[in-house]
């Protein structure tokens, strides 16, 4: 990883949840020395991406990104062809509903929504998701270019029991997505977690990202899946008409296949 990239590295750490950071635990997270990671940060500080704040002395996210992220929604608007998509996917399953964008081979967070049915509800704290180990990630390897699955191999990180750790269950998995339209990953990343994701399209024709519900795995039943898995469907056309594009007939063909049958695909048009 060249010099620049360890740098811009740095900006994935800072979450919702994880809005400020100081210097040892940038090093801690980052895995990196003090004096490697204070050049890096006086870099990020310089260019105005992130800034310290003068009482705690941690670090936060900068004005330059704002700029930045208002620039780009103004000339590739997808955030606001998510939002009636997401809030209508939440209603239908009561569960937490997010939508990541793939930039190069790296799928990034750009939106999401908890419902307020359940008290206990998946909180999505994620800038860029882990390809073998989310249902987002291997949506992504499995409908994205050829080549992600390449990039998916090179991390193979375990992060709990479940995760999967080698070329060929991570193949399987793919295999198993495309051949259904969504794909599906229980505990892998986070314990207590199930999640459900389908692909998402745009102008180009290509794979764009992702549509995923996230639920509570003690709430999971056949029901809530089939209830899942169909409105997934209307989200993905919606979101994808919305950034231009359409879903792909080979797409079209695997979701008639695993949903409960043509009626029921029928009903989502």
């Amino acid at each position: 990883m060249s010099s620049a990239a360890k740098t811009l590295d740095l900006l994935s750490y800072f979450t919702d949840l994880q809005p400020e950071i100081g210097l040892s635990q940038l090093c801690r997270l980052a895995n990196r020395d003090k004096a490697t990671t204070y050049r890096h940060v006086q870099v990020l500080e310089e260019a105005g991406f992130i800034e310290q704040n003068p009482v705690t002395r941690g670090y936060r996210l900068g004005p330059a990104l704002l700029q930045l992220a208002q620039t780009r929604e103004r000339t590739v608007p997808r955030k606001a062809g998510t939002q009636d998509a997401l809030r209508m996917l939440a209603e239908a399953t009561g569960e937490t509903v997010h939508v990541a964008v793939l930039s190069g081979f790296t799928l990034y967070a750009l939106d999401q929504l908890e419902s307020v049915k359940h008290s206990t509800r998946v909180l999505i704290d994620v800038n860029i998701f882990p390809l073998h180990a989310t249902a987002s990630g291997q949506c992504s390897v499995a409908f994205g270019p050829p080549e992600m699955m390449a990039e998916a191999v090179k991390n193979l990180t375990r992060f709990t029991s479940e995760t999967v750790t080698t070329d060929e269950a991570l193949t399987a998995v793919i295999d198993a997505a495309r051949e259904c339209g969504f794909a599906e990953c229980s505990d892998a990343y986070e314990r207590d977690v199930h999640s459900v994701s389908a692909p998402v399209f745009d102008q180009t024709g290509l794979f764009a990202g992702t549509v995923t519900v996230a639920c509570v795995s003690t709430r999971v039943t056949p029901a809530l899946q089939r209830i899942i898995r169909t409105h997934l469907v209307r989200a993905s056309r919606a979101i994808s008409h919305n950034w231009g594009g359409s879903v792909p007939d080979h797409v079209e063909t695997a979701w008639a296949r695993s949903l409960t049958g043509a009626e029921e695909l029928e009903s989502v048009r």
